[in-house]
């Protein structure tokens, strides 16, 4: 891990870019001798680790005694992207636009993302454990359900997660959910116009977690209140330390 750059921004942040072989990442940690928890922070089927919500999100747990990481795997963010990738980004954008069903494209796009994503953030997991300063246990929170759930069920190193509920979940991923047993929270936005309501309650019923909240909230995709970080990080506080 090579880290390119640094700075302490204003909320006693540290910000750092690394690089991982072909990844690139971001490292937000607060200022403190003492060892603090990691949490590996996604968003929502390869949107960059620079999306602003990211970043606020990332910021905010940082401060809050976390160590807080973010890449762009493979097919995310600047990363190049294979030519099916490209061509179901354009079938999606095209059905979309015509009111067409999208399942089988999302199918297409977004399971193929996970599966090669995953090697991504467990290289970079173990390079992160390795850094002085950063200690188990490991969360992870994000939008990008369908990743956390690959990596709750394969990586033992992961004690306890926040799902938002926010992204097409592929049927290899719904199929898993029981297989998740670290302590859950998960959030749903009860208007979200791009994800059915009865497909992400059917999503959280399945999960085999004995400990998992459902937080529901009125309002359409972007509109998670500011207040579920603060519940966010108290579940963590609950789990990781």
């Amino acid at each position: 891990m090579r880290f390119t750059s640094e700075q302490r921004l204003d909320d006693g942040v540290v910000e750092r870019e690394f690089t991982l072989g072909e990844i690139p990442g971001t490292l937000w940690t607060p200022e403190s001798t003492a060892p603090v928890p990691l949490v590996l922070m996604a968003h929502n089927n390869g949107l960059p680790k620079a999306e602003p919500r990211l970043v606020a999100r990332a910021r905010y747990t940082a401060a809050r005694g976390y160590a807080v990481a973010s890449i762009d795997a493979a097919g995310c963010g600047d990363r190049p992207r294979s030519a099916a990738e490209e061509q179901a980004r354009a079938d999606l954008g095209r059905a979309m636009r015509a009111g067409e069903p999208v399942d089988e494209i999302f199918e297409s796009f977004i399971g193929p993302l996970v599966e090669k994503a995953v090697p991504d953030w467990r290289t970079t997991l173990d390079a992160l454990l390795e850094l002085p300063g950063i200690d188990g246990p490991v969360g992870y929170s994000g939008g990008w359900a369908a990743l956390g759930i690959r990596l709750a069920v394969t990586e033992p190193r992961i004690a306890a997660a926040g799902f938002f509920a926010g992204g097409y979940v592929p049927r290899a991923q719904r199929e898993e959910a029981g297989r998740v047993t670290v302590p859950l929270l998960f959030l749903l936005q009860w208007d979200d116009e791009g994800n059915p309501r009865q497909r992400a309650l059917d999503l959280f019923d399945a999960f085999g977690s004995k400990e998992k909240t459902l937080h529901a909230n009125p309002g359409g995709h972007i509109g998670t209140p500011w207040f579920e970080l603060e519940d966010g990080c108290r579940f963590l506080d609950r789990h990781l330390k």
